[in-house]
C-alpha cells in the first residue's frame, strides 16, 4: 500500500496545518494534483465533519478524510497518505481527537474500495508500522516502512 501512495505520487510530509480544516484540504491536495477528485471534495469533507463531528478519527493520531462513496467531484478510487509533524486537534481539549497521520479515501469503484480498506486496516493494526509512519519524513521512508512491515 505504501509503495501505491509513492508511485502514485499520493503522500504528503508537512510540518503543520493551522487548524483541522486546513489540514483536511492539505491531505487532498495530492489527489486533487493528479484528478483523482475534484477541488470541491476538500470543502464536502469540511462539510460532513462540521456536521457530524470528527468522525474521521479512526484512532488516537489516525484521521481518514472522506466523503460518501461515489461523491461529487470524485473520479478515482484510491487512498493518498499526509503526515504532520505537529498534531492537530479536531475537538480542542480532547487528546484523542488529534491527528498526524491522514489517509484521504476517494471511492468511486466499491470492489477497489474494499481493497483498499482492506489494506488500510493490515496497515494500522500494525503497531510497528503506524510508530514507524510517525517518524516518516520522505518517500524513501514509506518505501522501507512497507518492506519491513508490510512486504
Amino acid at each position: 500500500m505504501l509503495k501505491e501512495f509513492v508511485k502514485q505520487g499520493h503522500y504528503k510530509f508537512a510540518r503543520e496545518a493551522a487548524d483541522w480544516e486546513e489540514a483536511v484540504r492539505m491531505s487532498c491536495e495530492t489527489l486533487e494534483r493528479d484528478g483523482t477528485v475534484e477541488s470541491n471534495y476538500k470543502e464536502d469533507i469540511i462539510s460532513c465533519i462540521k456536521k457530524y463531528g470528527p468522525y474521521i478519527i479512526i484512532m488516537p493520531n489516525v484521521a481518514m478524510p472522506h466523503s460518501q462513496e461515489c461523491a461529487r467531484g470524485v473520479h478515482k478510487t484510491a487512498i493518498g497518505f499526509m503526515k504532520l509533524d505537529k498534531a492537530v486537534s479536531f475537538a480542542p481539549g480532547e487528546e484523542d481527537k488529534e491527528a498526524k497521520l491522514f489517509f484521504t479515501l476517494a471511492s468511486c469503484n466499491p470492489e477497489q474500495h474494499l481493497e483498499n480498506m482492506t489494506k488500510l486496516s493490515e496497515l494500522l493494526m500494525n503497531e510497528g508500522a503506524v510508530k514507524a509512519l510517525m517518524q516518516a519524513q520522505t518517500p524513501e521512508d514509506l518505501l522501507r516502512i512497507q518492506e519491513d512491515y508490510l512486504d
